[in-house]
Order: structure tokens, then sequence, then C-alpha cells
């Protein structure tokens, strides 16, 4: 049996399914903006993309946990 994901993975079915992306195009879009600070980033993908608070700030936690490559 496989452990359900925990933390921000724990968003990514719902992200996919509710915004029709899958998690790798919009960990992409992170990495190639501009902009680097945490919430920064949350408010362009709410104002930008349409994202809930909670799902922006899940995606960014675990893009920028797992380093932006800048």
């Amino acid at each position: 049996m496989t452990a359900s994901p925990k933390g921000p993975a724990s968003y990514f079915p719902s992200i996919e399914k509710k915004y029709g992306r899958p998690i790798a195009e919009w960990t992409d879009l992170i990495r190639t903006s501009p902009l680097t600070k945490h919430m920064e980033l949350v408010n362009w993908l709410k104002t930008e993309h349409g994202l809930g608070h909670g799902h922006a700030n899940a995606l960014v936690a675990h893009t920028l946990a797992e380093g932006k490559g800048k």
C-alpha cells in the first residue's frame, strides 16, 4: 500500500483536476517567472492564473523547496 502524499504535494491531484494542467507545467511557470519571493509568486498565480490561495501556496512551497534554479 502506497502512502498518501504529505505537505504541499497532497494538493496536487486536486490542482490538476481543477485547473487542467499537470503539476510539471505549473512548476515550470514558477521557475521561469522573474519573481523570486514566495508571496509574490503566490499572488501572481492567483491574479494571472486564477488559482486559489491554498493551491498557489502549495505549488510555490513545493517548487521553492526543490530549488528554483536561479
